[in-house]
């Protein structure tokens, strides 16, 4: 008699094994007709599944978060028949559902195009109308192989002969198609819905290895109804118009190229926003209690080994050999990361508990290989620049930095734009440096800090560093995406192995607790978000050129030099536009370059000494006397911080 435990507690006794099912209609009509899969003991599975021992059950509807993997997961499948029934003779391999929608790869000699989409796109909504029930069959290994390969398809009968000997050889037929698959799949076709759209094709190498045949990736998105679809459409469409590279282009911020793979050149007006934001980062943690250090490129593989970086972490780094004079080679690494060279800044010397919580921060140009395949512009590089902070202290200091921190992470966030984030707790991961115990007290001495800070967040399992847990802090942009950003680790690992030590009040020596923290994480990739958040019209304090003076007229180009003269000299980055342009044209161009300000003058604005000063893309102007115009852009464009500290 099984019994199961439902949610809220309740328990139902069932005579015999039961199914999914069986259960819903049990506890009513609604939950039949809105169940599509169901949970048990934490496990999603069919509803067609059978219990027969004791079981804690919950069912998902469609509004439920699992529901979307499941739609996704269904639609692959219906995507294959459909290109199977419109295609006969491709074979089809794997399709997975994937962050926002599903993909299948085909074999086929002929590649797909976005032209086959509607007929495709049609054939799939006529599937979901049939409504076919998925059904699960556990079939022979041998039996499988040879009905695959029968039917001509090799990959198939290739992935069944590689699957482990003891592992279940399951099909899910939805009318007359069948799969090899491990499910779980919901009730029939129709609970895929038609909120569902093929978005591209791609090459993809069978099993991802370039010595493999080439097969023909279909994308799609699928939601739980038309209003979810559309909203994620409208969400590309707004990502492609903010895409940083295109708008790094139009603003002459920044450029990549293929002899330098995965690292940027960065132009004039990129440069300027980059040193504003590190010299407005600088002034923040200078005022947070920090010390700024700088530390060596290119450090010995001892120090990599000492630190635990070189077994868990050496395929990200680049490595140099180099020939010593009278000893044998030598082999260095660009640092992909900080944390190993402020140990040894900090174990020069004696350390005293009084000189804790010692903050050492540094603006790190670290290295890491990344695959060609994983770059994306500037968010996704080999050369970057990490706001790296470690905070060495002891352990009964860990809640009230980690509350310091926090509160300095908002207050930046918001001076950035971010007015929101949300807060992820990642404890120990599969690979990791230290024994249980040391990361039970990790975990342990986070948590509190978290309850102490009043930090809430959600549990991200297994996604610490290999040397200790860590907070990772989520932005949510404009358009609704999340970015991690800051972390907070903390780090009892790092400073035993490289042998950090401080003298405690009664006279013995101790190691101090490590923790790693960043606001931004790299420059690179922040800036790259900042870029897409504002789609390039930042705000007054963070633009590369905060205001142009463009003339009407050649008679004003005199006081339209002495006016930029006037506003550099008053701390604004400033651009002349003296084109022999109309007006209006001038406008256009400098709305398209996103300069926040134009100051126009004309004749009449050269004899009276005024600007008309107009916010861009706006219409929206006013005359205003040199030196008022002066005083008001330079108070407007004075960054967060100081114009705190000038009141």
């Amino acid at each position: 008699m099984p019994a199961i435990t439902l949610p809220d507690g309740s328990v139902r006794r069932f005579d015999g094994p039961v199914t999914g099912t069986e259960i819903a209609a049990a506890i009513g009509p609604g939950l039949a007709r809105a169940a599509l899969a169901m949970s048990v003991d934490g496990k999603v599975v069919d509803l067609a599944t059978r219990l027969d021992r004791d079981a804690s059950v919950r069912f998902i509807t469609r509004k439920d978060p699992e529901a979307l993997e499941l739609i996704r997961h269904d639609a692959a499948h219906v995507l294959a028949e459909a290109v199977q029934e419109l295609f006969p003779g491709t074979q089809v391999t794997i399709g997975p559902p994937i962050e926002n929608g599903f993909y299948y790869d085909f074999a086929r000699n002929q590649p797909f195009t976005p032209d086959d989409f509607p007929a495709i796109e049609a054939k799939m909504r006529e599937i979901v109308a049939r409504n076919a029930p998925f059904v699960r069959e556990e079939w022979p290994r041998e039996e499988a192989i040879r009905f695959f390969e029968a039917k001509g398809e090799r990959y198939k009968a290739e992935i069944i002969r590689d699957l482990p000997p003891d592992e279940v050889i399951s099909i899910y037929r939805q009318g007359e198609w069948l799969d090899l698959c491990r499910g779980p799949h919901m009730r029939t076709t129709g609970d895929v819905g038609t909120a569902f759209k093929l978005m591209k094709v791609a090459g993809a190498y069978w099993r991802g290895d370039h010595r493999n045949p080439m097969l023909h990736r279909i994308y799609g998105t699928a939601w739980r109804d038309q209003k979810e679809l559309e909203a994620y459409l409208h969400q590309l469409e707004e990502a492609e118009r903010r895409d940083h590279r295109r708008i790094g282009k139009e603003m002459e911020l920044f450029h990549l190229q293929e002899e330098a793979v995965g690292s940027v050149f960065w132009h004039p007006k990129g440069w300027r926003l980059y040193r504003t934001v590190e010299g407005y980062m600088r002034r923040r943690l200078e005022a947070a209690g920090y010390q700024e250090v700088r530390t060596p490129q290119l450090l010995d593989r001892r120090l990599w080994e000492a630190s635990g970086h070189w077994e868990k972490f050496r395929e990200h780094m680049f490595i140099a050999t180099v020939e010593d004079e009278g000893e044998k080679d030598r082999v260095l690494a660009l640092k992909p990361m900080n944390c190993p060279c402020h140990v040894q800044i900090f174990n020069q010397g004696v350390r005293s508990y009084r000189e804790l919580p010692l903050r050492m921060a540094e603006f790190g140009s670290c290295h890491r290989y990344e695959p060609s395949g994983a770059l994306h512009g500037i968010m996704r590089v080999r050369a970057f620049t990490q706001d790296d902070a470690h905070i060495f202290c002891e352990e009964h200091q860990i809640a009230e930095e980690t509350a310091r921190f926090v509160d300095l992470l908002a207050s930046i966030y918001r001076d950035l734009g971010f007015p929101e984030f949300t807060v992820k707790f990642s404890d120990r991961p599969p690979v990791r440096a230290g024994d249980d115990a040391t990361w039970d007290r990790a975990e342990a001495a986070l948590k509190e800090a978290c309850r102490i800070a009043g930090v809430a967040y959600a549990l991200n399992p297994g996604e610490g560093a290999f040397y200790g847990p860590k907070l990772e802090f989520v932005l949510r942009d404009a358009i609704g995406r999340e970015w991690q950003c800051g972390t907070l680790q903390v780090d009892f690992v790092l400073p035993e192995r490289l042998g950090a030590e401080y003298v405690a009040e009664d006279g013995s020596r101790r190691r101090p607790v490590m923790l790693h923290r960043a606001i931004l994480g790299s420059f690179e990739r922040f800036l790259g978000i900042l870029i897409e958040q504002h789609a390039g019209r930042f705000p007054l304090w963070l633009a590369p050129v905060q205001a142009a003076v463009a003339t009407i007229v050649d008679d004003a180009a005199s006081f339209a030099r002495e006016a930029a003269e006037a506003l550099r000299k008053a701390g604004l980055r400033v651009e002349l536009d003296l084109r022999n342009e109309k007006i209006n044209r001038k406008v256009v161009d400098h709305i398209d370059r996103r300069v926040p300000v134009l100051a126009i003058v004309g004749r009449r604005e050269a004899e009276e000494r005024s600007l008309v000063l107009r916010r861009l893309p706006g219409r929206e102007q006013e005359t205003l006397g040199l030196q008022e115009a002066v005083s008001r852009l330079a108070a407007e464009a004075a960054p967060p911080d100081l114009k705190v500290a000038t009141g």
